[in-house]
């Protein structure tokens, strides 16, 4: 599995938060900021826009480093991904992400056959 399905199985190549780090891109961390404000009710500023990848060694947002209760779920757990657990399918916390986002979950799958 590619280094960059991050735990919850969405791909860190597609973040623009990703981008904007490797692309040193301030306007694409402002507009990121700006959107996961919203989204999540918090503030968040263009500065707290660097992550190289959930899984990645790296640069990280506060929240994934953090925060992120899926990665900190799979971190405390030893796995490697959700894919790895034997709970994901009945999973409240990844299954914020996968019961929205079937590429995640194709991704989670894929990976917990290929293990």
């Amino acid at each position: 599995m590619k280094k960059l399905i991050a735990y919850c199985g969405l791909d860190c190549e597609k973040c623009d938060a990703r981008k904007a780090t490797l692309e040193n891109d301030d306007a694409l961390r402002e507009k990121v900021a700006n959107l996961w404000s919203e989204l999540n009710g918090v503030e968040i500023t263009p500065e707290m826009i660097n992550c190289e990848g959930c899984r990645a060694d790296g640069l990280k947002t506060p929240f994934c480093d953090r925060l992120c209760p899926i990665r900190q779920c799979a971190l405390g757990n030893g796995n490697e991904t959700c894919g790895h657990c034997s709970e994901m399918d009945n999973c409240n916390t990844v299954g914020m992400v996968i019961s929205n986002n079937s590429d995640a979950l194709n991704n989670l799958k894929t990976y917990k056959v290929e293990k």
